[in-house]
């Protein structure tokens, strides 16, 4: 499906379409659970971060606008967000008294085989000082002064990493004409 199909089922879903929840459902619920288990690492999170994602894709669906980027990026924007915050409701109960211990990694699934081998690929060509940071800020949530305290490196350094790595990114991954 390209993008112009992908904007057209969620205008039909804006206008009141409830068959079209599910279509959209069926086109992003893989991609958006392979998000959620690899930034949570627990299958129960992932499972339950897809169902919110979706409801507040039906909710917000009259909000979506083309011209700041694909159905996709904006699907799973919302996915990421929604990881994050439960990675961080659970950080925070773990750090209370009697918290529970942190759940084992989980298998992360192959969503879009295609574009999660591109993003593999391009995250690959990045040295681990450029690729660590990025992966601990998308995948951790973290922001840049917890990347440096956590790496032991200085602030500036990490901006300056994670900046040449996302335009080394962009540089890969742009299409090629």
């Amino acid at each position: 499906m390209d993008r112009t199909a992908d904007e057209a089922l969620l205008q039909r879903l804006a206008d009141g379409d409830v068959e079209a929840l599910g279509a959209v459902y069926d086109r992003f619920a893989a991609i958006v659970n392979g998000l959620a288990l690899r930034i949570l690492r627990d299958t129960g999170d992932a499972e339950d971060v897809v169902q919110d994602v979706f409801v507040q894709v039906w909710r917000e669906s009259p909000r979506f606008d083309r011209g700041r980027g694909s159905p996709q990026s904006w699907i799973c924007t919302i996915a990421r967000s929604r990881a994050l915050d439960r990675l961080r409701r659970r950080r925070a109960r773990r750090e209370e008294p009697g918290g529970e211990d942190a759940p084992e990694p989980a298998a992360t699934p192959t969503a879009e085989p295609v574009l999660a081998s591109a993003m593999e690929k391009a995250l690959g060509t990045l040295p681990p000082e450029q690729r660590t940071p990025l992966e601990l800020a998308y995948f951790e949530g973290l922001t840049q002064v917890e990347i440096a305290e956590r790496l032991r490196a200085p602030l500036g350094t990490i901006k300056t990493r994670m900046r040449t790595a996302l335009l080394r990114l962009r540089d890969y991954l742009a299409p090629r004409t």
